[in-house]
C-alpha cells in the first residue's frame, strides 16, 4: 500500500540531549535497525555534538537527522582546518519526498557557514544524493584481498632493524595515539582525532566481528620508540590443504618506511593464515610495490571522503599549491549563493589568496567539482575530461591541475 503524502514536515530543531534516544533510534532504523552492541551505541552517544545535531520532528516522531562533528582536517601543505563532519544523516521512509532532508541541508549548511568553518565533509551511504548540494568525491580508498600463500614481499633496507611485539591495543593506545597524531600533517583529508575518537578504533563488540578472534595488536619498536602498530583479528578456516585462515586488518600506521614494512611482514606471516583482508587505506600506499604480484593481491578502489566547500574564498585560501598558480574560477554554487561568482586564487607552496574579483574567468566549474579537487586527489584535468569544467583561456587548465595535485595522496584514515 503506498503511503499517503501529507506534505512537507516543518518541525526542525537543534537535538536536546533528552530526545538523543529518539533521535538515534530513527537513524538506526533507517540503516536497516541491525542490533547494536551497547558499547557502540554509548560512544555515539558520547561522541554526537548535541548543538551540532538537528532533528525533524512529526508530532512526538522523530522523522529526520543530521549532525555535525567539530573536526580538524589536514588539507594540502600540512594544515589542519576546521570541517564539519557531517553524519548521521536519515530520513523515516514514511516521510521521504517531503523536503525533509532538503531542509535540514539547507539548515545544516547555513549553520556551518556561521560557525566559520570553510569545508564540510562527509561518507556517502548513497553518493547520488549529496552531489546536488554540491559535494565531491575528493579520496579514494584501497581494498584487497592478499594470497599471503603465493605473494611475496621484498621489503626497503632498515626493517630488520625494527622489532615488532604482540600488544593488546588498550595497553599501548597512547602510544598509537602519538604515532597517529605525527603522521596527521603530512598526508591531506586525515582528520586530527578530537578527545573520545580514540575509541572508536577499539570497538570490538563480538557480534562484529563475523567469526574472527577478539582485536589483536602488535607495535613496531626501533631503540626502545615506538615508530608504528598494527591492529588485526585472526579468523581461522580449514580446506581440503590445510589451515586456510584470514588475517582482517583493522588499522596500521608507521613513521618511516622501514617499520612500516615490518608490520606487512608481520601480517604477511601469521601461522596458520593464508590471506590478508585490507579495507580503507590510502591508494598510494608502499606494500603494492613491495608484493611479488600484485594480481594476487585483488586490489580495488572506492569512494570515501566528500568535500564541500562551504566558503569558497576561505577554504581555497587555507590550502597550498605544488606549483605557482594565478587563475579565475567561475564557481556555480545554486546551493549556497553567496559562492558563486568569480573568484582570483593566487598561490604557492608558501600560501595563497583568494578574493573576489570581476576578471574575466579562466576556468567554469561548480562548487561540486572544487570539492572534488580541493585535497589534490581528483585531476582537474580529468574533471575536464568529463565535462566539468570549462576552460576558458588556453593553458589554465593545466596550470591549476598541476598546482592542486598532492603527494602523497589524500586518504581518509576512518569513518564517522
Amino acid at each position: 500500500m503506498a503511503i499517503e503524502q501529507t506534505g512537507p514536515v516543518n518541525g526542525l530543531r537543534v537535538l536536546h540531549p533528552d530526545d538523543w534516544d529518539k533521535w538515534y533510534a530513527n537513524l538506526v532504523r533507517a540503516f536497516g535497525g541491525g542490533e547494536e552492541a551497547d558499547e557502540e551505541r554509548e560512544l555515539w552517544k558520547a561522541l554526537t555534538e548535541h548543538d551540532r545535531s538537528l532533528g525533524v520532528w512529526d508530532g512526538d516522531e522523530c522523522v529526520g537527522t543530521a549532525g555535525a562533528f567539530s573536526f580538524r582536517l589536514t588539507v594540502p601543505g600540512g594544515d589542519s582546518v576546521p570541517a564539519a563532519g557531517v553524519t548521521g544523516v536519515s530520513v523515516a521512509a514514511t516521510h521521504r519526498r517531503r523536503g525533509v532532508l532538503r531542509t535540514m541541508m539547507r539548515r545544516q549548511l547555513d549553520d556551518v557557514r556561521s560557525w566559520g568553518e570553510p569545508l564540510a565533509v562527509l561518507t556517502a551511504s548513497e553518493p547520488a544524493i549529496y552531489g546536488r548540494f554540491g559535494y565531491g568525491a575528493a579520496t579514494f580508498q584501497l581494498n584487497a584481498e592478499i594470497d599471503t600463500d603465493r605473494t611475496r614481499l621484498s621489503v626497503p633496507p632498515g626493517t630488520d632493524g625494527v622489532r615488532v611485539r604482540y600488544a593488546a591495543p588498550a595497553d599501548v593506545l597512547d602510544r598509537c595515539e602519538a604515532v597517529y597524531a605525527r603522521l596527521v600533517p603530512g598526508r591531506p583529508g586525515m582528520l586530527a582525532r578530537q578527545p573520545g575518537w580514540e575509541r572508536l578504533g577499539m570497538l570490538d563488540p563480538a557480534g562484529g566481528r563475523d567469526g574472527a578472534s577478539p582485536l589483536q595488536g602488535v607495535v613496531a619498536e626501533r631503540d626502545g620508540e615506538t615508530v608504528g602498530y598494527a591492529w588485526f583479528r585472526v579468523k581461522g578456516d580449514y580446506g581440503p590443504a590445510g589451515h586456510e585462515g584470514s588475517v582482517v586488518l583493522r588499522a596500521l600506521a608507521a613513521l618511516d618506511p622501514a617499520a612500516e614494512a615490518a608490520l606487512w611482514r608481520f601480517l604477511f606471516g601469521i601461522d596458520l593464515t593464508s590471506r590478508l583482508v585490507v579495507r580503507a587505506r590510502p591508494v598510494d600506499e608502499a606494500w603494492q610495490y613491495m608484493v611479488s604480484d600484485i594480481r594476487r593481491c585483488r586490489p580495488e578502489t572506492r569512494d570515501a571522503l566528500y568535500v564541500r566547500l562551504v566558503d569558497v574564498g576561505a577554504a581555497l585560501q587555507a590550502r597550498t599549491y605544488r606549483a605557482p598558480v594565478d587563475v579565475v574560477f567561475e564557481v556555480e554554487d545554486a546551493f549556497c549563493p553567496w559562492n558563486a561568482g568569480r573568484w582570483r586564487l593566487s598561490g604557492d607552496a608558501k600560501g595563497a589568496s583568494c578574493e573576489r574579483t570581476g576578471d574575466p574567468a579562466d576556468l567554469a566549474l561548480s562548487v561540486r567539482e572544487l570539492g572534488a579537487a580541493y585535497l589534490g586527489g581528483v585531476s582537474l584535468t580529468a574533471l575536464a575530461a568529463a565535462g566539468r569544467v570549462d576552460e576558458s583561456r588556453r593553458g589554465a587548465l593545466a596550470e591549476a591541475s598541476l598546482a592542486f595535485g598532492s603527494d602523497p595522496a589524500p586518504w581518509l584514515p576512518h569513518g564517522f
